[in-house]
């Protein structure tokens, strides 16, 4: 197997994956919710309570219809041969970048605002709440398992869009010493 489709497979291979721990992160946090009562008063917890948890199921629920449309545009144009050029290698990679990022940084902060609900903060008498809601800490918590996951795989997806645009300008053509070799590259500039 070659380079070319191996590089092709990991893609797609990398893709489903985020799309599918993305989902499941964003249905998990999202859905769950427990109610007590004290002292005849309900509370019912769910993920709005909690302004991180929001991002998390905003930004997992992004990423994840951002790669299923990167997934039907890699399955209608499989055929097409090139990929579609530099700008479109220049449009997929900042995009993967964007949005390994985003789940990165949404997935760091549900993950601290989740401990601060575990362990709580004794320092300002805030009392952990996950003794309180377990139920509902346990489904955030395998939540976060999957963001975690899906935010890995999602950084492993960005380096392969970064190397399947850095390598269009790699000299894959034939080196001559000479001239002749001169502005190969794209728009006329040399190539090493």
């Amino acid at each position: 197997m070659g380079l070319e489709r191996k590089v092709k497979v990991a893609e797609v291979t990398l893709r489903c994956v985020v799309l599918s721990l993305a989902t499941l992160a964003a249905a998990l946090v999202g859905t769950g919710s427990q109610t007590r009562t004290f002292f005849s008063v309900e509370k019912t917890a769910r993920f709005t309570d909690m302004k991180s948890l929001v991002l998390l199921v905003a930004a997992h629920s992004a990423a994840a219809a951002y790669t299923l449309l990167h997934l039907a545009r890699l399955f209608v144009f499989s055929g097409a041969g090139a990929n579609g050029g530099v700008m479109a290698a220049w449009s997929v990679f900042s995009c993967d970048q964007a949005v390994a990022y985003l789940m990165t940084a949404a997935t760091a902060a549900a993950m601290q605002s989740s401990l601060m609900g575990k362990k709580g903060q004794t320092g300002f008498q805030w009392m952990p709440v996950c003794g309180l809601y377990g139920a509902f800490c346990r489904r955030v918590g395998e939540g976060l398992a999957s963001a975690v996951v899906a935010g890995i795989a999602a950084v492993l997806l960005a380096g392969v869009s970064a190397f399947n645009l850095f390598r269009l300008y790699g000299g894959g053509g034939k080196r001559n010493g000479g001239a002749a070799g001169a502005g190969n590259g794209i728009n006329g500039a040399s190539t090493w």
